[in-house]
């Protein structure tokens, strides 16, 4: 006879329960020309000081502005407070670890598994976030 799952799993503990998902798509040519239009001031109010080092030192830099726009407008959705007067698009850090996988870290308390991706294409970089309980 089949046991039912539910006697063999404790649901609560075993199993982790999606929060939140967040999605964002931007054109690389609409950061390249706020960057051209704003330049430093643009980057002091969106990015932090590693971010804008970290950018700026790529070949293509509009790319990596708009691949770490992209995942805080995700991580934001995601975690179901978008952006505004409680969590401003510089409190959220993208950071790398030593092979390259993108994460965040942010000054709002989170004590929930974030799980950040991002692509790009030629002229579109979009960015998945996923907050885990």
């Amino acid at each position: 006879m089949v046991q039912p799952i539910a006697e063999e799993v404790d649901w609560q503990k075993d199993f982790k329960m999606i929060k939140g998902v967040g999605v964002d798509i931007i054109e690389i040519e609409r950061v390249a020309e706020i960057i051209e239009q704003y330049g430093k001031r643009f980057y002091k109010k969106v990015y932090t000081d590693e971010e804008i080092e970290y950018c700026l030192s790529k070949a293509k830099p509009a790319q990596h502005f708009a691949a770490r726009f992209a995942a805080k407008e995700a991580f934001s959705k995601a975690i179901g407070t978008g952006l505004g007067k409680d969590l401003m698009l510089k409190d959220i850090e993208i950071v790398r670890d030593i092979s390259g996988k993108p994460s965040i870290n942010t000054k709002k308390t989170i004590h929930d598994k974030i799980m950040l991706s991002i692509s790009h294409s030629d002229h579109y970089v979009v960015a998945f976030c996923v907050v885990e309980a």
